[in-house]
């Protein structure tokens, strides 16, 4: 593999219902900082309602992808990131529920038996404070933002750096 597998980052969600745009929001971080300086070369950034279909248009093909969506979890707690790894076919569920219904869960078994699941797959799942309708993401998510969006930059230099020793 060469380092400049490609890689799919892809934001899930409804930024008209207030926390459920934090996968907008990292992707438009993202995006200004990349804007800023040149980024590496071979990354999608893209959004996605959740629609099965659209979301596995858009990692296909891709050695790496990384989703972000807002969940709701029992217990709440609002800005939780709960990071989720499938690199094999076994994929743990996590204590929560899409925000915005059925889509990602349905997207990745559906992938799974059409054999079109990328590489590596990695869900950032972050606990919503507040999903009605109105724009702007709660304050609690919106300080989880930059340091996801960090934490996404780290996973794709990872996977970069072992795809160039592999």
């Amino acid at each position: 593999m060469s380092p400049r597998t490609r890689v799919a980052v892809i934001g899930v969600g409804d930024e008209s219902r207030r926390d459920d745009g934090v996968g907008g929001a990292v992707i438009a971080l993202l995006r200004d900082r990349h804007g800023e300086r040149p980024g590496p070369t071979g990354i999608a950034l893209a959004t996605c309602d959740g629609d099965p279909a659209r979301l596995i248009g858009l990692w296909e093909g891709a050695e790496l992808a990384v989703i972000v969506d807002a969940a709701h979890a029992r217990p709440a707690h609002p800005g939780r990131v709960y990071r989720l790894s499938l690199d094999t076919d076994a994929l743990e569920r996590p204590p929560t529920t899409s925000s915005h219904g059925p889509g990602l869960g349905e997207a990745i078994e559906l992938a799974r038996v059409l054999g079109r699941l990328p590489a590596q797959l990695v869900v950032y799942a972050v606990e919503a404070a507040d999903s009605t309708l109105g724009t702007g993401l709660s304050t609690t998510v919106q300080a989880v933002v930059g340091p996801l969006a960090a934490r996404i930059e780290d996973d794709i230099v990872r996977h970069r750096d072992a795809a160039a020793r592999g």
